[in-house]
């Protein structure tokens, strides 16, 4: 069982290390994003203000589950808290409900360290498969499927890159409720065309087998971009760790 003492340094410790490890184009190094994900690697929910939270979904599948749930807020709107943003990197922990989903989307040109704080959640996250046929469609193109599966605290952090096999193309869903602590490097940005995109699976076959062979036997699929729907929402919530020195 991961430590419920808050050590008020540790989100600091995370910051000064982004802040001399990512850049405005991302990662300076591998071990540079090593780095990162060691620290990372040692966040806790107290350290973040999530501790009763946390205690909560140890407990959510017991008899004594139900006086739990009270915790957590009765909306179902996945709930993001702020912590830090700049030109390089962004801090956030993102606290989904039980059931929730963020649908897949992209992260173009982004490396993204995603370290789940409690709960499990499930991750199925893709590549693009570049092919002559897809340059030339507008909204539909085929993906393959890099990770299919579970993730529960405690564990490593995921890490998602733009080059093959970075699976930054992901969706999510909460098997209980969950927090995931993310550092996006560099942040979403839509002056500099790091526009946050969502996808949607659509039938389409591949009569060639062409696309087959380029994926080696792995599941692939086409996507096509959409607009979520309505009832899918992310609200701002106060966050209640250790203030950053900046």
């Amino acid at each position: 069982m991961p430590s419920t003492t808050m050590d008020a340094n540790a989100i600091q410790k995370l910051y000064e290390v982004c802040k001399v490890s990512l850049s405005e184009k991302g990662p300076l190094s591998s071990e540079s994003l090593d780095n990162v994900r060691a620290v990372l690697d040692m966040i806790t929910p107290a350290d973040v203000g999530l501790e009763c939270e946390a205690e909560a979904v140890r407990v959510w599948r017991s008899p004594r589950a139900l006086s739990r749930k009270r915790v957590f807020h009765s909306s179902p709107a996945i709930r993001y808290r702020h912590i830090y943003e700049c030109k390089s990197f962004s801090i956030g922990i993102f606290c989904i409900p039980a059931s929730s989903i963020i649908p897949l989307h992209n992260h173009p040109g982004m490396t993204v360290l995603s370290k789940i704080l409690y709960g499990t959640a499930h991750v199925k996250s893709y590549d693009w498969i570049d092919t002559a046929e897809s340059l030339n469609l507008s909204k539909v193109r085929p993906a393959k499927v890099v990770r299919d599966g579970e993730m529960s605290a405690p564990c490593g952090a995921m890490v998602l890159h733009p080059g093959e096999g970075g699976g930054n193309i992901h969706a999510l869903k909460a098997i209980t409720p969950c927090a995931i602590l993310d550092i996006l490097t560099p942040p979403y940005s839509s002056e500099d065309g790091r526009h946050c995109s969502y996808f949607r699976r659509c039938p389409r076959s591949d009569p060639s087998g062409v696309l087959l062979n380029r994926t080696k036997g792995s599941e692939f699929v086409w996507l096509e971009e959409y607009q979520p729907h309505d009832n899918f929402i992310i609200r701002r919530d106060l966050y209640a760790g250790p203030a950053l020195k900046l």
